[in-house]
């Protein structure tokens, strides 16, 4: 200890004993605290800087997802939308609780009755109301567009440039934004909109102030016959008359419209809530976002508290002989307490301060990644200060308390103890109650992930990330025992190959078990996390694609553009010499209600529709019982063995569905398979959902051949299908039959976002912490200087101490991982956990480097 140091607990010492003396000695040893201490608080400051700005970068994603609308576009010239809603709703009974009701938005568009639109047109202050379809449709250059009715193109604001309406089957107007160059009325273009390609005459140009997509308008009549749902419609755009304000609009619809018609419930949607009516599944993949985004939120602040907790624990207890000479000469406990947590706190209320307003620049970098062209994320002038202000407080409120109970077991010693206590070794062991702590939570980490083992779906990634997250406690916990046994595992090494060096490095750490189970925390965090974030997209996409290569048997696929392949080109591949078999592949999705341990779900999962008389030849999808030959008529259904198990039903069982449009189905249960990670948890006869999908379009045709070569069979199906204008026949890949990619958006998003953001404040809580702890060490290191250890001894010791740490912490780390993501792996794909090795090849370098950086640099002035 210093002389300043000491003349300070002097002072201290003689100050009045009264509250108010107390409060001020408290400051004043927090004041000369402070700058005595200066290089160690800086690592506190760099960690609960890093954690402010990344709680509060979370509060501005969370706050902007939070008010995000799907952007108001096609119907930008509409005062109001008449749409169904997309909602579907399951209310069950969790195990001891009341009853509890969940949502899910539908993924496929849910129609209205034709005959609402009269009704519509019929209500107070409404000038006008236009039913409103759509169609895929390609032009023959392979541009794709929408194709619309020419009344809907007054919602868009479309004006003719030149030229008339359409007014036969044959005419369209062209976007002038898609009209090819050179293009104008009276000329002919040749279209694809539900069949082979066939020509069209442009009867005029038209332009939007909005960028709602390239549009082709036809007549009425023949927008309905192509869409192939003549009694509904998509949506109504209704135009108010004028001076009809849009609250007064909603309520005159309202009054002239039922409250649900077929089933189907009713919205009138006004202002910003249009955008719903045009992008579907907007609001659905905000509220997956928000979901994913709280999951991750929830780590987040775990780690950032056990990172500032460590950081601050690590920080008191270099100071254990200080406040022992303190408590020896005088100082009160309530003194040394309050001075302690003084210094804590303003440490962090600064460094709080800085990381919010770093939270600004991080968050707005956290939703670019997030934001999509159907979800833009609004960021009000008032959210940054509020998300900034939310991570700082967050950190400033915890900061103080955790330094004082830090302090607590010192602080508490009657002065005459204290002064032993001053000049005796570190305790090796954690106390009583810390040990307790930590092996419940090890147990009940244990316990999660034999649970997950157990569980399908969402229930097993739930368990298993609770248990991830109770071993990192655990281990957080059980410092000092763990790195008790990480020396004696690696001491000897150290002490038999590494020279005077390694002796020295393995007397260290075996002497300040303590410290070393400190440092070796953060490792350990770093580690689990991002093997966990990676090792699990990784299992399941490399599952995903091994059973999709398994399955496929075809040898040829057809595809066509984003919108897929019109109605009547399967039947053309049939056709075709050479085809032995070919299957029609139409993607949708189905939601499940169901119970995940006791609490009521509704899932979405994407399924497949397949033309399943010919879907031996092209898939083989591992069935274990049942026959794919009586997968036949809407009322039939295979499903995966996992899928099957979990809902307790088998061959010959119904199993209760809602359809992409909200249908409540219970088809009958014909085949049960392997394959569900490669084709989905459900295949349905294509037919099943022709009528409940958005768009009927296959997005593939697989083709088995008949012969040794499948070369003169793609060429005759490239002429064959030559009038369907951009297909492409190719060799058959797993994409084809793969229900859905194993992650999607959203979770390459997350992992970004997890590995990226939250892997990067782990490794600086690495670096903050070794940094702490080499700082405190710059005495030792003098000492050895001063015994006679040469520079390049101590460079040597630091290295292989180094060297120890991130080797014991990859280690731990790993197992940690191992854990969660082994039954994970297990109750999912059936396999044993996967990673790159490559991924993981970086995290070792990175951990590596920050742990030099951290012991390193710090300590370069005590050699």
């Amino acid at each position: 200890m210093s002389t300043t140091e000491v003349r300070a607990g002097r002072e201290a010492a003689s100050l009045p004993v009264a509250r108010a003396g107390s409060r001020r000695a408290s400051a004043f040893l927090a004041r000369r605290s402070l700058k005595a201490h200066r290089r160690a608080w800086a690592a506190v400051f760099a960690a609960a800087g890093a954690a402010a700005a990344l709680l509060g970068a979370f509060a501005l994603v969370i706050g902007s997802l939070l008010l995000a609308q799907p952007p108001v576009e096609r119907y930008a010239g509409a005062d109001a939308v008449v749409a169904a809603g997309q909602k579907v709703s399951y209310t069950a009974k969790p195990w001891g609780g009341e009853p509890a009701t969940v949502t899910a938005y539908l993924p496929e568009r849910v129609r209205l009755d034709r005959g609402l639109v009269a009704k519509a047109a019929a209500a107070e202050g409404v000038a006008s109301a236009v039913a409103d379809d759509s169609v895929p449709v390609v032009l023959g250059s392979g541009a794709a567009a929408t194709g619309r009715s020419w009344p809907s193109a007054a919602l868009t604001r479309y004006e003719l440039t030149g030229g008339r309406a359409p007014g036969a089957a044959d005419e369209v107007v062209l976007d002038a934004a898609l009209a090819p160059a050179g293009t104008g009325p009276g000329d002919t273009v040749l279209l694809r909109a539900g069949g082979p390609a066939r020509p069209y005459t442009v009867s005029g140009l038209a332009r939007s102030d909005r960028d709602a997509g390239p549009a082709v308008f036809f007549t009425e009549a023949r927008l309905t016959s192509l869409g192939g749902h003549p009694g509904t419609v998509d949506a109504i755009g209704v135009v108010a008359a004028p001076g009809v304000s849009p609250a007064a609009l909603r309520a005159s619809l309202d009054a002239a419209l039922p409250g649900r018609a077929g089933g189907v419930e009713i919205r009138v949607l006004t202002g910003a809530e249009r955008g719903e009516g045009e992008h579907l599944d907007a609001l659905g993949g905000r509220g997956d976002l928000l979901a994913l985004l709280g999951s991750v939120a929830g780590t987040v602040v775990m780690v950032a508290l056990l990172v500032i907790s460590s950081t601050l624990a690590q920080a008191v207890h270099q100071r254990s002989a200080e406040l022992a000479l303190l408590r020896a000469v005088g100082a009160s406990p309530r003194q040394l307490r309050s001075a302690i947590g003084r210094e804590a706190g303003r440490v962090a209320v600064s460094a709080a301060v800085l990381g919010g307003i770093g939270a600004v620049p991080l968050g707005l970098l956290m939703r670019s990644v997030l934001t999509t062209e159907v979800l833009p994320l609004p960021v009000p002038v008032w959210l940054p200060f509020a998300a900034g202000a939310v991570g700082a407080a967050l950190v400033a409120l915890v900061a103080r308390p955790v330094a004082m109970l830090a302090a607590r077991r010192i602080t508490r010693l009657r002065p005459s103890v204290a002064m032993a206590a001053a000049g005796a070794p570190e305790p090796g062991d954690p106390g009583r109650v810390r040990t307790v702590a930590g092996l419940l939570l090890a147990l009940a980490g244990a316990s999660s992930a034999g649970f997950a083992t157990t569980q399908g779906g969402q229930a097993a990634a739930v368990a298993a990330s609770g248990s991830a997250t109770s071993l990192v406690i655990a281990v957080a916990l059980l410092g000092p025992r763990t790195a008790r046994v990480a020396v004696r595992v690696l001491g000897a090494p150290l002490r038999r190959g590494a020279g005077v060096s390694g002796f020295l490095a393995a007397r260290s750490t075996a002497a300040h078990v303590r410290r070393l189970g400190a440092a070796l925390t953060p490792v350990v965090l770093v580690t689990a996390f991002v093997c966990v974030q990676l090792g699990a997209s990784s299992t399941l996409e490399r599952a995903g694609d091994r059973q999709a290569a398994a399955a496929l048997r075809a040898d040829l696929m057809v595809t066509g553009p984003a919108g897929g392949l019109p109605s009547g080109a399967a039947d053309t591949v049939r056709a075709t010499p050479g085809v032995a078999a070919a299957t029609g592949v139409l993607r949708s999705a189905v939601v499940l209600a169901h119970r995940e341990a006791g609490e009521p779900v509704l899932e979405r999962l994407p399924v497949l529709g397949v033309t399943a008389d010919q879907l031996e030849g092209t898939l083989d999808l591992g069935v274990t019982a049942g026959g794919l030959g009586a997968l036949r008529g809407p009322g039939t259904v295979a499903v995966g063995a996992d899928r099957a198990g979990s809902l307790g039903a088998g061959v010959g069982d119904t199993v209760e569905l809602r359809l992409g449009d909200g249908t409540r189905v219970a088809p009958k249960i014909v085949a049960v398979y392997e394959r569900a990670l490669g084709v989905g948890d459900f295949v349905f006869p294509r037919e099943a959902l022709t009528a409940h999908v958005s768009a009927v379009r296959d997005q593939a045709v697989l083709i088995r051949t008949d012969g040794p070569g499948s070369g003169p069979v793609a060429s005759a199906l490239r002429e064959a299908l030559a009038p369907y204008g951009a297909v492409r026949v190719g060799p058959a890949g797993d994409g084809a039959v793969r229900a859905a990619p194993a992650t999607s958006g959203e979770d390459d998003a997350m992992i970004v976002i997890g590995v990226g953001v939250i892997g990067g404040f782990a490794l600086l809580a690495v670096v903050s912490t070794l940094a702490l702890i080499s700082v405190g060490r710059r005495r030792e290191l003098r000492l050895l200087r001063l015994v006679g250890a040469g520079r390049g001894q101590v460079t040597r010791m630091l290295l292989l101490e180094t060297a120890l740490v991130a080797g014991a912490g990859l280690a731990l780390g790993t197992l940690v991982a191992a854990v969660p993501l082994t039954a994970f792996s297990v109750a999912l794909a059936g396999s044993a956990p996967y990673m790159e090795p490559a991924r993981y090849g970086v995290l070792v370098l990175a951990v590596v480097v920050a742990a030099a950086a951290g012991t390193l640099l710090p300590g370069r002035r005590g050699r």
